[in-house]
């Protein structure tokens, strides 16, 4: 698993985070820890880390990799439930990093049906305790609300989002990742270096796991979690994502001495090239920084 999942901007995080030693760190999206790993070599406390993650794969890699952490701070849950409880108990940290993205070990499990890269079943979850799959998504949801979903969570254009609604539900019921893409390819003519397909994908998927409303309830308590001067790290992977982060990092921070946070960041960090030869994955991850006043 080391070898399958490289944490993007690695070094940009922890020079923007500065962890220091006997400092406490919260990770929202802990994945495969591989950045909790740096960090915690560099703080050495165990038993004010927590990390946290919907799936269970990752959770329990976790709970083998960090058995200095207690069990209970590696925590199974959504981001946004994980900080109500953390909220509720009253935890502070001098760090907090959320990485937004799917994880190249869930694009890469083929069962998980995030990529049509695979022939697979429709399911997407990242929490596989959930009801809600993509199959539900794509053969139950009316043309309207797959017009809407392609449209929202997929910025796709109106006339294409419909096309691509029209002929998923003339052909329905799909029940693999291979049998959708190829749907969604017989509705666009022309060349294109991008499937046709990926923002399909996309915006399934963040339908299934409620990613951008988890994201717009969760960024406006991070500051009550986080110490004075506490470092804020959060990582997206698209517009969608970004555009959040970025609205709320300026409206956070537009009060003056008022403000609850100070954004470290004009421009969102992107990777260098030599990460991006190692890691093409990294080619869309931009990274902001803020601080708790």
């Amino acid at each position: 698993m080391e070898k399958l999942h490289i944490p993007v901007l690695l070094s940009e995080v922890l020079a923007g985070l500065q962890p220091k030693l006997n400092e406490s760190y919260l990770d929202l999206t802990a994945g495969y820890g591989g950045h909790a790993r740096e960090i915690l070599d560099v703080t050495q406390q165990y038993k004010e880390t927590f990390l946290v993650d919907r799936d269970e794969f990752a959770i329990n890699y976790l709970r083998n990799k960090f058995q200095q952490i207690p069990s209970e701070q590696i925590i199974n849950t959504d981001f946004y439930g994980a900080v109500l409880q953390l909220v509720e108990c009253g935890k502070t940290f001098d760090m907090i990093l959320a990485d937004f993205g799917v994880s190249s070990p869930q694009l890469d499990m083929e069962e998980r049906g995030f990529s049509f890269r695979y022939d697979a079943p429709l399911d997407m979850r990242m929490d596989r305790r959930q009801k809600l799959t993509a199959e539900d998504v794509v053969n139950k949801s009316s043309e309207r609300e797959l017009v809407d979903i392609f449209k929202k969570y997929g910025e796709i254009p109106d006339g294409s989002a419909h096309a691509f609604a029209r002929v998923i539900v003339h052909h329905r019921p799909i029940r693999s990742t291979v049998e959708l893409a190829e749907l969604i390819r017989t509705r666009v003519h022309g060349y294109s270096r991008v499937h046709p397909a990926t923002q399909v994908f996309q915006a399934i998927r963040i339908a299934v796991n409620n990613e951008l409303e988890q994201i717009e309830k969760t960024l406006p308590l991070l500051p009550s979690l986080l110490k004075p001067n506490g470092r804020l790290a959060i990582i997206t992977f698209h517009s969608l994502e970004d555009r959040l982060v970025k609205n709320y990092f300026k409206e956070a921070s537009s009060y003056g001495e008022e403000s609850v946070i100070t954004v470290l960041t004009k421009k969102p960090i992107v990777a260098n090239p030599d990460e991006l030869a190692i890691n093409p994955r990294a080619r869309s991850a931009k990274l902001r920084l803020a601080k708790r006043n």
